[in-house]
């Protein structure tokens, strides 16, 4: 190549950048396979780099290069920082945020894609055989736009499983430790660090996720230690000796120490001015009457003190990681409330939020409501205690916020109040249900998925079932049911169910379209939604007008082959549909014979469940008066 230096700078950090992504190691993250393919397509343009370091014909080269292998280096670098934090990164946190970083390797994708498109191949003196290479790689790389990775549907589930369920059954946290790759001490010990780095750097938690994230985080991590040290003890009490043994006081990380005792804390809690100390420490410096902050000697704004739970929940795994035995709590604090084993429920904390939420900024709001809905979370008492101080009334008002970090907290601080049946009545009554419903039409994808669950709690109540259906919550339940998350598809399910009861309710599902998508998820078991569409499809087709709508959408072939080989719970529910459907049409009970529903139906009355047993048995006597009318005839 003719003699250019800014066109060999650019050459030389192409090649060092693709042999870098060429020897990182092999991706043991739920990434795996995205991993696997943008390092295997980067290294198939290493032959076009070498060729250019090379040089030869000596042909002078344009501007177009020079800025189509810029454009080719930015993308480049990109994908070897994304491939790091991959490789280094949490692999919990990966699992937890795989849509988000699918996206990401579709965005490295498509800018290499373009950068690759902006190359003038024919300006470049290089084989013809390289050349050839190249334009199939292009072509890889457009092919790759249109066609992402599919979900493990698995691992969704089972994330979801060890999240909601109250008491998740060992075997998830089993396959959760194969899947992310964690099956030992070792295993676990690089998770936390990976943990910590991330919180550290990010100073908190990663942009676009809230505090809960670093909780569940922690807990998923706590289980599948448990699971892992049952499956191995031998192995991992080896570990542990080894580690003692090697380190018997192990280093206390700087950021997990209290400014003013210099100890381990165990109850950290933040002040006004955005320092963490422990609770008891700062309390007593508070006591002594100073107004400041004893590390920036600012003057505090107020003296409330806010609960730290992602340092806490960091430093629970590192005592646990390094067998550290956090000291016994000494005490209990001003403020909390008298019998509340357990609580995080501080008056003055909570009196200077709800002033946040009432008279703060934007971004004060933004923290305070983030704040009431983490300590919504943690326990019953926290519950009674916010709702007391009037807090919901506030929340209510900030669900039409614009800012959508605010929405988001609100509708999920008013789904965790909602726990308590005492609160439901106040939510509602405080004028929450048009609110909730504006924000699963119109909200964040994390909004709409926390208002259908706050919909769902609000209906447990009866005559909120006619509230919440007249508010029109129905039509955007079914839009997050068709399109959302798999989160949000859940969620909007279980909230349809439940307002289903109410035969009010049922018509205007029905009239809002909801059966075809309903039977449409029937059709595809790998989307992990069979069971609730069945669950809703049954309790539709009890109504006169759901049972014409399910007809009409032709489920008969489904419903005979789910009785067959489904689920105790959906074998029960699809014998339901069809009896609904067969009572009183022939043609429906033709079409399941044909489809060999006789056998599956006295399979299902001898060992189903006690309703299924039922409902096959009245298939069955239906199918046999059809059969002796065609005799008769």
């Amino acid at each position: 190549m003719a003699e250019n230096p800014e066109l060999e700078g650019l050459v030389s950090q192409l090649s060092e950048t693709a042999t870098a992504i060429c020897v990182l190691p092999e991706c043991r993250t739920v990434a795996k396979r995205m991993y696997g393919n943008l390092v295997r397509r980067v290294k198939l343009l290493s032959p076009l780099f070498e060729e250019l370091q090379d040089g030869g014909g000596g042909i002078e080269l344009g501007n177009d290069v020079v800025k189509g292998l810029d454009s080719l280096r930015i993308a480049i670098d990109s994908a070897l920082e994304l491939l790091k934090s991959v490789h280094e990164g949490s692999k919990i946190f990966q699992a937890l945020q795989i849509d988000k970083l699918a996206g990401k390797f579709e965005d490295i994708t498509i800018q290499i894609e373009a950068a690759l498109s902006q190359v003038p191949y024919n300006e470049l003196d290089i084989p013809e055989e390289v050349r050839e290479q190249i334009e199939l790689l292009h072509a890889q790389f457009k092919r790759a736009i249109s066609q992402l990775d599919s979900p493990d549907l698995q691992l969704v589930k089972d994330l979801a499983a060890a999240q909601m369920d109250d008491d998740p059954d060992p075997a998830v946290f089993k396959r959760l430790s194969e899947k992310l790759h964690l099956r030992t001490t070792a295993d676990l010990k690089r998770e936390l660090l990976a943990i910590h780095e991330m919180v550290i750097s990010c100073g908190g938690v990663p942009e676009g996720v809230s505090e809960e994230y670093i909780e569940t985080m922690s807990f998923l991590l706590k289980k599948i230690k448990e699971c892992v040290s049952a499956d191995n003890p031998d192995v991992d009490a080896a570990d542990i000796d080894k580690s003692s043994m090697k380190h018997r006081s192990p280093i206390i990380p700087d950021n997990f120490r209290c400014p003013i005792s210099l100890e381990l804390m165990q109850d950290p809690v933040i002040v006004s001015t955005g320092q963490t100390y422990e609770r008891l420490c700062i309390q007593k410096w508070l006591d002594a009457g100073h107004k400041t902050c004893p590390k920036t000697q600012q003057t505090l704004v107020h003296t409330a003190l806010t609960p730290n739970y992602v340092l806490k929940s960091l430093i629970a795994l590192w005592c646990e990681s390094n067998g550290v035995e956090l000291p016994k709590k000494q005490g209990n604090y001003r403020n909390r409330r008298p019998g509340a084993s357990g609580s995080d429920c501080d008056r003055a904390a909570i009196n200077a939020l709800l002033q946040k939420l009432a008279n703060g900024n934007t971004d004060q709001q933004r923290a305070a409501s983030g704040e009431l809905r983490l300590l919504a979370k943690r326990n019953a008492d926290n519950r009674v205690c916010i709702a007391e101080a009037g807090a919901i009334p506030l929340l209510v008002e900030l669900l039409s916020s614009s800012d959508s970090r605010i929405q988001e907290h609100a509708v999920t601080a008013l789904l965790n109040l909602s726990i308590n049946e005492a609160n439901k009545g106040t939510i509602v009554n405080a004028g929450a249900i048009p609110d909730i419903v504006d924000v699963l039409k119109n909200g964040s994808m994390e909004a709409r998925e926390n208002a259908a669950a706050t919909l769902f709690s609000l209906s447990v109540v009866d005559e909120n079932k006619v509230a919440i259906g007249a508010a029109g919550a129905i039509p955007p339940l079914i839009e997050l049911l068709c399109n959302g998350s798999p989160r949000g598809k859940k969620d909007a399910a279980t909230a349809i169910f439940n307002l289903s009861i109410y035969q009010g309710n049922k018509v205007r599902a029905v009239r809002a379209g909801i059966v075809p998508p309903l039977v449409a998820l029937l059709k595809d078991p790998g989307g992990g939604m069979v069971d609730e569409a069945l669950a809703i499809l049954a309790i539709l087709a009890s109504h006169q007008e759901g049972k014409a709508a399910v007809g009409l959408a032709d489920p008969v072939s489904v419903l005979v082959e789910l009785i067959r080989s489904g689920s105790p719970r959906n074998r029960e529910n699809a014998a339901a549909i069809l009896w609904s459907l067969c009572t009183g049409n022939g043609d429906y009970l033709r079409i399941a014979r044909e489809l060999g529903a006789v056998e599956a139906l006295k399979e299902l009355s001898e060992n189903g469940t006690d309703r299924a047993k039922r409902k096959a048995g009245s298939v069955l006597e239906l199918l046999l008066r059809v059969d002796e009318e065609v005799v008769g005839s």
